[in-house]
């Protein structure tokens, strides 16, 4: 059975979001690519309204790409809610951000955060990285995101 590769991309720079999806699907065009734009529309993406029941585990992506910097809710309580919630938590999370804080690696990895990543400055390196993500994440890495959906079936 065909499932998509599906991405959960939380990025809230246009210029950003638009060059990790080329980047991605020029690895790979059948990722499937969801696009929140801050941490609450990245939380109803996944859940109910009290952010503790999934809303429909088909929609469930196989890798989250986080930014830190979000409006409405930071990028460290959207990890934290999905790293705290058993049907989430399980999903690999990389955390791509402008970040140069010490800090912000340390709770990310706190929180649950399956790699930490700083956004390169250079346009080619950027595409790189972001390329090399999904290939990683959705093709060598095996996740337990297809065993999840199939067990809350």
């Amino acid at each position: 059975m065909f499932t998509p590769k599906n991405i959960l991309l939380v990025e809230d720079n246009m210029d950003d979001e638009l060059l990790t999806i080329r980047a991605l699907k020029k690895h790979d065009p059948s990722f499937k690519i969801d696009v929140a734009r801050d941490g609450v529309e990245a939380l109803d993406y996944l859940f109910e309204k009290d952010s503790q029941n999934i809303k429909d585990v088909s929609i469930l992506p196989k890798l989250i790409i986080l930014d830190l910097q979000l409006p409405k809710m930071g990028g460290i309580e959207v990890l934290r809610r999905i790293k705290t919630n058993p049907a989430t938590a399980m999903i690999p999370v990389v955390v791509l951000t402008s970040s140069n804080e010490n800090e912000d690696i340390l709770k990310s990895y706190g929180f649950g955060a399956n790699s930490f990543i700083r956004k390169p400055v250079d346009y080619l390196k950027f595409l790189e990285v972001a390329g090399n993500i999904g290939l990683y994440w959705l093709a060598v890495n095996e996740s337990p995101v297809e065993i999840l959906k199939s067990i809350q079936r």
